[in-house]
């Protein structure tokens, strides 16, 4: 049995999808009863923040899925050892091996990785490239038209499909050999945000248009929908540029004897998400 936090989000599904199609029970962690877990999940309540609410949800469970920035981390790891959960996997990402604890998105990853470092239990550590999910932020924009500003338009990203993320994690969940390491998903390409939002014009049959923002628009425009520092932190990462996810890494393919998802693949198999605009 493998507990997956966050079973709801774009991650999270697909580690449930990937370990249903593979004969394994999968519990998914939800905040209410009345949240349903997705398909081929028992879904089970139980709050993160709250280590001692998770004795039902940990109970029988081999492996554990978890999601970064919990207030208590450590309490969190410690119910699931008492548990005898065998291994953990960690989604973190790219930015926690700088070791900035300045940077507000950095620090909230890097201290849930020591709290799974030190845990004692078998850990294995995800840092994925940016999600290739993350082009549904342009869905307001496209209702409106064929014109989609960006912000850091000159920023090159190897983004990865969440479905190669599923996969990886579950390989780690279920077999021996990766425990210890930290693994760095990407995708196959190194795509401008201009050649992603072509190629998704190109798959839903539209000539769309990346227009660049300046970086006080960006700002202004961040700033109404996330914390000053979380803004501050984006930032650093893309225009300072102290987080460089622009290399295209062999981490799908090695780990699950499968090459990742191009950002064409992604956009047609998420077609009927756009298909509003």
């Amino acid at each position: 049995m493998i507990l997956v936090t966050g079973a709801n989000g774009n991650v999270g599904a697909e580690v449930v999808r990937a370990l249903s199609e593979v004969g394994e029970r999968v519990r998914a962690l939800v905040r209410t009863a009345d949240r349903p877990a997705p398909a081929g999940a028992e879904g089970v309540v139980g709050d993160l923040n709250e280590p001692e609410s998770l004795a039902p949800a940990l109970a029988g469970v081999g492996g554990l899925f978890l999601l970064p920035g919990y207030r208590d981390m450590p309490g969190l790891l410690a119910e699931a050892a008492r548990a005898g959960v065998e291994r953990v996997v960690l989604l973190s990402g790219g930015s926690a091996g700088d070791g900035d604890m300045t940077n507000a998105v950095s620090r909230y990853m890097i201290l849930s990785e020591i709290a799974v470092r030190d845990s004692g239990l078998p850990w294995t550590i995800l840092r994925p490239a940016a999600f290739m999910s993350n082009a549904f932020r342009w869905l307001p924009q496209l209702d409106a038209g064929d014109v989609v500003r960006v912000p850091f338009a000159t920023v090159r990203t190897a983004t990865v499909d969440p479905y190669d993320i599923g996969r990886v994690a579950a390989r780690a969940l279920l077999t021996d050999g990766h425990e210890g390491l930290v693994y760095y998903p990407t995708g196959p390409q190194s795509l401008l945000p201009e050649e992603q939002i072509r190629t998704l014009g190109e798959v839903l049959g539209r000539k769309l248009e990346c227009v660049p923002q300046s970086d006080e628009e960006a700002r202004a425009e961040m700033s109404g929908t996330m914390p000053a520092d979380y803004v501050d932190a984006f930032f650093r990462f893309y225009v300072d540029g102290t987080l460089d996810e622009s290399e295209v890494r062999p981490t799908v393919q090695e780990v699950t004897g499968q090459a990742p998802r191009t950002f064409a693949q992604w956009a047609a198999a998420h077609a009927d998400g756009f298909a509003h605009s």
